[in-house]
């Protein structure tokens, strides 16, 4: 895009990174993502490519053999990504949250048995904390890990699990109240859960022993990447995949990925938006009504104008959010805001520009069908709206405490 979103300070680097990113997206997703949507087919093809770009390292430390680039240059690829297709971006945005709990919790032994693989593309990560009947509420959680000489035995059932059938690595979230009296687990439940790193088969149907993927769930939009459950029953794991080999400490390192999965959903909804808007001003400027291009219409105009100001704002949240975390300081607020906004307002352009299409915006002919359906899932992807504003309002409270 010529003017909007566009990104101060990046180093040449940063800017060769997402030129080559960008010049995939125009001549590798956007012409086929909505086919390939419409069948609800994974893109093979396009995942191999973001392999062979080295995609699937990008934030992955050169030690391992990645890039060792920061937050924000994921996040800035990633909202180039989104732009063309949202579902490519969920292919990797698990990868990503994965390798990131590795670098920042694993034990030297996790990091080099599984970094430099996934760095590769090799190795292809998923993360899992939702259940059937949890919603929002992670301290409900029921799967339960419990210890049997060397090894931990899994059983319970996970939902909403991304790349659940191509992933070959999951880091799985689950109760284990080792070390603690009922009553202390009870009391404390998010010091009783524990992340393990789960290894499996690639596939659909049982993956391991005691470990079954039972197949794609049918959703109604962000389709091709493969959203799936996941259930144990009687899975063994060896103690050495607990992440970062002590117990306890699942819910913080669950809780510090997915501040990076908030700034990715950001990124998400400021690239579908960026979509949106070029398909509702381009749309605009070939529609003629009563003589004129709709474009030249005052009404038309005015939703433009507030299209581009919310795209420009989205961007500016969410790149500030990736840089807070860059700079190693607490970003939970700055990421809230910027998931809860550029989600809401990904979903308003959109709309928009599904108004600005007409009625050719309800045929499957015309691609702003396809992110009608895709912007919802922003809503609820790394947590609802009400979420972010419950960890926005609580934080405010914490910086602008009265002194009374």
């Amino acid at each position: 895009m010529a003017r909007l979103a566009q990104t101060a300070g990046l180093t040449d680097v940063q800017q060769e990174i997402l030129s080559t990113v960008r010049d995939f997206v125009d001549k590798e997703i956007i012409p086929v993502a909505t086919e390939l949507e419409h069948r609800d087919e994974y893109p093979q093809a396009i995942v191999d490519g973001l392999k062979e770009l080295g995609l699937f390292g990008l934030m992955i430390p050169e030690e391992y053999g990645g890039l060792g680039e920061s937050l924000l240059t994921y996040a800035l690829c990633v909202e180039e990504i989104a732009r063309g297709w949202m579902s490519v971006s969920g292919i990797i945005n698990t990868h990503f949250i994965v390798a990131y709990m590795l670098k920042q919790h694993g034990t030297q032994e996790q990091k080099d048995h599984f970094l430099p693989r996934m760095a590769a593309g090799d190795i292809r990560g998923a993360f899992s904390m939702s259940e059937p009947g949890l919603g929002s509420d992670v301290s409900a959680i029921t799967s339960k890990a419990v210890k049997d000489g060397e090894e931990y035995v899994l059983n319970g059932q996970k939902m909403w699990l991304t790349n659940g059938g191509t992933s070959s690595l999951v880091a799985v979230l689950v109760r284990s109240d080792e070390g603690l009296t009922p009553e202390e687990a009870a009391a404390k439940p998010h010091k009783s859960m524990t992340t393990f790193l789960v290894e499996k088969e690639p596939g659909f149907g049982e993956v391991r022993p005691g470990l079954t993927i039972p197949g794609k769930i049918d959703k109604m939009g962000y389709k091709g990447v493969d959203t799936t459950e996941l259930i144990m029953d009687g899975l063994r794991i060896p103690a050495d995949r607990v992440l970062g080999g002590v117990t306890g400490r699942g819910f913080y390192q669950m809780m510090d990925g997915v501040e990076v999965g908030r700034v990715n959903v950001a990124a998400r909804g400021c690239g579908v938006a960026q979509r949106a808007f070029e398909l509702g001003v381009q749309y605009a400027q070939q529609r003629h009504t009563f003589g004129k291009a709709i474009a030249q219409h005052q009404a038309i105009q005015f939703k433009l104008a507030e299209m581009a100001t919310k795209v420009e704002a989205a961007h500016a949240m969410m790149v500030n959010a990736a840089r807070k975390k860059d700079s190693g300081e607490r970003n939970d607020l700055e990421a809230g805001m910027a998931k809860y906004l550029a989600s809401e307002y990904c979903k308003e352009v959109v709309e928009d520009a599904f108004r600005i299409h007409g009625g050719y915006g309800f045929s499957k002919e015309y691609e702003i069908e396809r992110l009608y359906r895709e912007a919802p899932m922003l809503l609820i992807g790394e947590g609802t709206a009400e979420i972010q504003k419950m960890i926005i309002g609580r934080r405010l409270l914490e910086e602008y405490r009265f002194q009374g």
